[in-house]
Protein backbone atom coordinates (compact mmCIF):
# COMPACT_ATOMS: atom_id res chain seq x y z
CA UNK A 1 0.00 0.00 0.00
CA UNK A 2 1.59 3.24 -0.87
CA UNK A 3 0.62 7.10 -1.32
CA UNK A 4 -0.77 9.00 -4.13
CA UNK A 5 -0.60 12.64 -4.94
CA UNK A 6 -3.21 14.60 -6.96
CA UNK A 7 -2.58 15.07 -10.87
CA UNK A 8 -2.83 18.86 -11.46
CA UNK A 9 -2.36 20.76 -14.62
CA UNK A 10 0.93 22.28 -13.94
CA UNK A 11 2.16 18.89 -13.56
CA UNK A 12 0.70 16.95 -16.82
CA UNK A 13 4.10 17.14 -18.43
CA UNK A 14 6.04 16.29 -15.25
CA UNK A 15 4.30 13.53 -14.22
CA UNK A 16 4.74 11.66 -17.57
CA UNK A 17 8.85 12.42 -17.20
CA UNK A 18 10.00 12.38 -13.63
CA UNK A 19 11.76 9.46 -12.32
CA UNK A 20 10.32 9.38 -8.67
CA UNK A 21 7.18 7.53 -9.35
CA UNK A 22 4.02 8.25 -7.40
CA UNK A 23 1.76 5.00 -6.90
CA UNK A 24 -1.05 6.51 -8.32
CA UNK A 25 -3.45 9.66 -9.15
CA UNK A 26 -6.49 11.07 -8.24
CA UNK A 27 -8.01 13.32 -11.14
CA UNK A 28 -11.28 15.85 -10.35
CA UNK A 29 -13.89 14.49 -12.32
CA UNK A 30 -15.65 17.43 -13.63
CA UNK A 31 -11.76 18.55 -15.15
CA UNK A 32 -12.25 15.74 -18.07
CA UNK A 33 -15.86 15.90 -19.14
CA UNK A 34 -15.10 16.91 -22.61
CA UNK A 35 -14.22 14.44 -25.09
CA UNK A 36 -10.76 16.19 -26.45
CA UNK A 37 -8.47 18.36 -25.66
CA UNK A 38 -4.82 18.37 -23.68
CA UNK A 39 -5.78 17.79 -20.52
CA UNK A 40 -8.01 14.73 -21.74
CA UNK A 41 -5.20 13.69 -23.69
CA UNK A 42 -2.74 14.09 -20.90
CA UNK A 43 -4.83 12.46 -18.72
CA UNK A 44 -5.18 9.29 -20.77
CA UNK A 45 -0.96 9.13 -20.92
CA UNK A 46 -0.92 9.37 -17.23
CA UNK A 47 -3.29 6.64 -17.04
CA UNK A 48 -1.85 4.24 -18.64
CA UNK A 49 1.03 4.66 -16.27
CA UNK A 50 -0.32 4.81 -13.33
CA UNK A 51 -3.85 3.42 -11.41
CA UNK A 52 -6.12 6.45 -11.25
CA UNK A 53 -8.96 7.25 -8.84
CA UNK A 54 -11.76 9.58 -9.83
CA UNK A 55 -12.73 12.59 -7.79
CA UNK A 56 -16.19 14.27 -8.02
CA UNK A 57 -17.12 17.80 -7.01
CA UNK A 58 -20.34 18.37 -8.60
CA UNK A 59 -23.41 16.18 -8.09
CA UNK A 60 -24.42 18.16 -4.79
CA UNK A 61 -25.87 14.38 -3.60
CA UNK A 62 -27.39 15.90 -0.59
CA UNK A 63 -29.36 18.93 -2.70
CA UNK A 64 -33.58 18.71 -2.58
CA UNK A 65 -33.38 19.17 -6.58
CA UNK A 66 -32.97 15.70 -8.61
CA UNK A 67 -29.56 14.62 -9.60
CA UNK A 68 -28.57 16.39 -12.75
CA UNK A 69 -28.55 13.70 -15.18
CA UNK A 70 -26.01 15.54 -17.79
CA UNK A 71 -23.94 15.87 -14.97
CA UNK A 72 -24.08 12.30 -13.90
CA UNK A 73 -23.85 11.30 -17.88
CA UNK A 74 -20.61 12.57 -17.83
CA UNK A 75 -19.13 11.24 -14.65
CA UNK A 76 -20.38 7.82 -16.33
CA UNK A 77 -18.58 8.79 -19.67
CA UNK A 78 -15.62 9.53 -17.80
CA UNK A 79 -15.32 6.35 -15.74
CA UNK A 80 -16.09 4.46 -18.61
CA UNK A 81 -12.86 6.29 -20.85
CA UNK A 82 -10.31 6.23 -17.60
CA UNK A 83 -11.63 3.38 -15.81
CA UNK A 84 -10.73 4.45 -12.39
CA UNK A 85 -9.77 2.39 -9.05
CA UNK A 86 -12.28 4.28 -6.95
CA UNK A 87 -14.81 7.12 -7.55
CA UNK A 88 -15.98 9.43 -5.14
CA UNK A 89 -17.93 12.25 -4.45
CA UNK A 90 -18.86 14.04 -1.44
CA UNK A 91 -21.46 13.78 1.72
CA UNK A 92 -23.01 17.66 0.48
CA UNK A 93 -25.73 19.76 -1.12
CA UNK A 94 -24.60 21.83 -3.96
CA UNK A 95 -27.13 23.35 -5.48
CA UNK A 96 -31.47 24.37 -5.04
CA UNK A 97 -34.31 25.60 -7.79
CA UNK A 98 -31.05 24.88 -10.72
CA UNK A 99 -29.07 27.38 -8.86
CA UNK A 100 -25.34 25.52 -8.44
CA UNK A 101 -23.16 26.92 -5.48
CA UNK A 102 -19.25 26.72 -5.88
CA UNK A 103 -19.24 25.28 -2.76
CA UNK A 104 -19.72 21.60 -1.00
CA UNK A 105 -22.57 22.63 1.56
CA UNK A 106 -22.59 20.35 4.75
CA UNK A 107 -25.95 18.74 5.44
CA UNK A 108 -27.76 18.29 8.68
CA UNK A 109 -27.51 14.76 10.23
CA UNK A 110 -30.53 13.72 10.96
CA UNK A 111 -32.70 10.82 9.77
CA UNK A 112 -34.24 12.54 7.30
CA UNK A 113 -31.10 13.37 5.78
CA UNK A 114 -29.73 10.29 6.25
CA UNK A 115 -32.45 8.10 3.79
CA UNK A 116 -32.29 11.29 1.36
CA UNK A 117 -28.33 11.16 0.92
CA UNK A 118 -28.52 6.72 0.74
CA UNK A 119 -31.26 7.32 -1.58
CA UNK A 120 -29.39 9.72 -3.63
CA UNK A 121 -26.48 7.58 -3.85
CA UNK A 122 -28.08 4.45 -4.69
CA UNK A 123 -29.49 5.83 -7.53
CA UNK A 124 -25.83 7.25 -8.70
CA UNK A 125 -24.16 3.73 -8.04
CA UNK A 126 -27.08 2.14 -9.95
CA UNK A 127 -26.96 4.42 -13.23
CA UNK A 128 -22.78 4.04 -12.82
CA UNK A 129 -22.79 0.28 -12.22
CA UNK A 130 -20.19 0.26 -9.34
CA UNK A 131 -19.79 1.45 -5.84
CA UNK A 132 -18.90 5.13 -4.95
CA UNK A 133 -17.04 6.59 -1.73
CA UNK A 134 -18.54 9.56 -0.17
CA UNK A 135 -16.00 11.84 1.69
CA UNK A 136 -16.52 13.42 5.06
CA UNK A 137 -16.27 17.51 4.53
CA UNK A 138 -14.92 20.28 6.50
CA UNK A 139 -17.66 22.35 7.96
CA UNK A 140 -17.66 25.72 9.83
CA UNK A 141 -21.28 25.46 10.85
CA UNK A 142 -23.62 22.97 13.06
CA UNK A 143 -27.12 22.28 13.02
CA UNK A 144 -29.74 22.20 15.79
CA UNK A 145 -32.05 19.95 13.99
CA UNK A 146 -28.97 17.57 13.77
CA UNK A 147 -30.00 14.45 15.94
CA UNK A 148 -26.88 11.93 14.85
CA UNK A 149 -23.27 12.91 15.52
CA UNK A 150 -21.04 12.94 12.03
CA UNK A 151 -20.15 9.38 12.51
CA UNK A 152 -23.38 7.78 13.50
CA UNK A 153 -24.42 9.65 9.88
CA UNK A 154 -22.23 8.27 7.17
CA UNK A 155 -22.23 5.32 9.38
CA UNK A 156 -25.79 5.35 8.66
CA UNK A 157 -25.43 6.19 4.67
CA UNK A 158 -22.96 3.47 4.11
CA UNK A 159 -25.46 1.06 5.73
CA UNK A 160 -28.76 1.83 3.89
CA UNK A 161 -26.31 2.22 0.53
CA UNK A 162 -23.88 0.17 0.30
CA UNK A 163 -21.31 3.04 -1.04
CA UNK A 164 -17.66 3.17 0.53
CA UNK A 165 -16.36 6.50 2.27
CA UNK A 166 -13.40 8.90 1.60
CA UNK A 167 -12.08 9.48 5.08
CA UNK A 168 -10.80 12.73 4.85
CA UNK A 169 -8.43 12.91 8.08
CA UNK A 170 -7.60 16.70 7.27
CA UNK A 171 -11.28 17.79 7.34
CA UNK A 172 -11.33 15.55 11.02
CA UNK A 173 -8.92 17.94 12.35
CA UNK A 174 -10.03 20.78 10.99
CA UNK A 175 -13.77 19.97 12.06
CA UNK A 176 -12.25 19.20 15.73
CA UNK A 177 -10.25 22.66 15.97
CA UNK A 178 -13.51 24.71 15.35
CA UNK A 179 -16.75 22.88 15.62
CA UNK A 180 -15.51 20.61 18.58
CA UNK A 181 -15.58 17.59 16.61
CA UNK A 182 -14.91 14.48 19.02
CA UNK A 183 -12.66 12.10 17.03
CA UNK A 184 -12.30 9.22 19.12
CA UNK A 185 -16.21 9.26 19.56
CA UNK A 186 -16.41 9.85 14.95
CA UNK A 187 -13.63 7.15 14.37
CA UNK A 188 -15.61 4.67 16.41
CA UNK A 189 -18.76 5.08 14.90
CA UNK A 190 -17.21 3.98 11.44
CA UNK A 191 -17.68 0.87 9.52
CA UNK A 192 -14.06 -0.15 9.25
CA UNK A 193 -14.87 -1.98 5.80
CA UNK A 194 -16.14 0.70 4.62
CA UNK A 195 -12.69 3.02 4.57
CA UNK A 196 -11.35 2.86 0.98
CA UNK A 197 -9.41 5.97 0.21
CA UNK A 198 -8.00 8.63 2.65
CA UNK A 199 -6.84 12.37 1.96
CA UNK A 200 -4.32 13.99 3.65
CA UNK A 201 -4.12 17.86 2.51
CA UNK A 202 -3.07 21.48 4.31
CA UNK A 203 -5.32 24.28 5.92
CA UNK A 204 -4.97 27.94 6.55
CA UNK A 205 -5.43 29.73 9.92
CA UNK A 206 -7.64 33.21 10.37
CA UNK A 207 -8.59 35.10 12.88
CA UNK A 208 -12.70 35.73 13.46
CA UNK A 209 -13.31 38.24 16.02
CA UNK A 210 -11.58 36.55 19.23
CA UNK A 211 -11.46 32.70 17.15
CA UNK A 212 -8.77 31.56 15.68
CA UNK A 213 -10.70 29.55 12.42
CA UNK A 214 -9.10 26.54 10.76
CA UNK A 215 -10.08 26.99 6.65
CA UNK A 216 -9.31 23.81 4.85
CA UNK A 217 -7.70 25.19 1.49
CA UNK A 218 -5.37 22.68 0.45
CA UNK A 219 -2.57 25.45 0.01
CA UNK A 220 0.23 24.41 2.07
CA UNK A 221 1.27 20.89 3.26
CA UNK A 222 0.71 18.43 6.05
CA UNK A 223 1.04 19.76 9.49
CA UNK A 224 2.27 18.12 12.34
CA UNK A 225 -1.07 17.81 13.94
CA UNK A 226 -2.84 15.90 10.76
CA UNK A 227 0.18 13.58 10.65
CA UNK A 228 0.16 12.69 13.99
CA UNK A 229 -3.88 12.09 13.83
CA UNK A 230 -3.30 9.88 10.46
CA UNK A 231 -1.41 7.89 12.66
CA UNK A 232 -3.84 7.43 14.57
CA UNK A 233 -6.16 6.46 11.60
CA UNK A 234 -3.94 3.50 10.57
CA UNK A 235 -3.71 2.44 13.70
CA UNK A 236 -7.34 1.77 13.46
CA UNK A 237 -8.12 0.79 10.02
CA UNK A 238 -5.12 -0.67 8.44
CA UNK A 239 -2.97 0.40 5.53
CA UNK A 240 -5.80 2.26 3.24
CA UNK A 241 -5.21 4.06 0.06
CA UNK A 242 -3.98 7.31 0.70
CA UNK A 243 -3.68 11.03 -1.10
CA UNK A 244 -2.19 13.88 -0.88
CA UNK A 245 -4.49 17.08 -1.75
CA UNK A 246 -2.56 20.15 -2.75
CA UNK A 247 -4.88 22.34 -4.69
CA UNK A 248 -4.00 26.13 -4.09
CA UNK A 249 -0.76 27.14 -4.42
CA UNK A 250 0.53 24.19 -5.79
CA UNK A 251 4.41 23.69 -5.48
CA UNK A 252 6.73 21.75 -7.59
CA UNK A 253 6.13 18.15 -8.59
CA UNK A 254 8.96 17.20 -5.65
CA UNK A 255 7.18 18.76 -3.21
CA UNK A 256 3.95 16.26 -3.61
CA UNK A 257 6.32 13.70 -4.10
CA UNK A 258 8.24 14.45 -0.98
CA UNK A 259 4.40 14.58 0.86
CA UNK A 260 3.38 11.09 -0.79
CA UNK A 261 6.92 9.98 0.53
CA UNK A 262 5.92 10.77 4.75
CA UNK A 263 2.45 9.37 3.79
CA UNK A 264 4.12 6.04 2.41
CA UNK A 265 6.60 5.39 5.33
CA UNK A 266 3.79 5.53 8.12
CA UNK A 267 1.84 2.95 6.01
CA UNK A 268 5.00 0.87 5.47
CA UNK A 269 4.95 1.11 9.54
CA UNK A 270 1.47 0.10 10.00
CA UNK A 271 1.63 -2.91 7.46
CA UNK A 272 4.80 -4.28 8.90
CA UNK A 273 3.07 -3.75 12.44
CA UNK A 274 0.20 -5.99 11.41
CA UNK A 275 2.68 -8.49 9.96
Amino acid sequence: MRAGIGLRSQHHEAILSTASLPAWLEAHTENYFHAGGPAVRALERARSRYPLSLHGVGLGLGSADPIDRRHLECVRDAVRRFEPGLVSEHACWGHVDGEHFNDLLPLPYTEEAVEHLAARVREVQDFLGRQILIENLSAYVTFASSQLSEGEFLAAVVERSGCGLLLDVNNAYVNASNLGLDLDAFFGALPRHAIREIHLAGHARRRVGSRELLIDDHGSAVCDGVWALYEDVLRRFGAVPTLIEWDNDVPPLATLLAEATRADQRLERCSAAAA
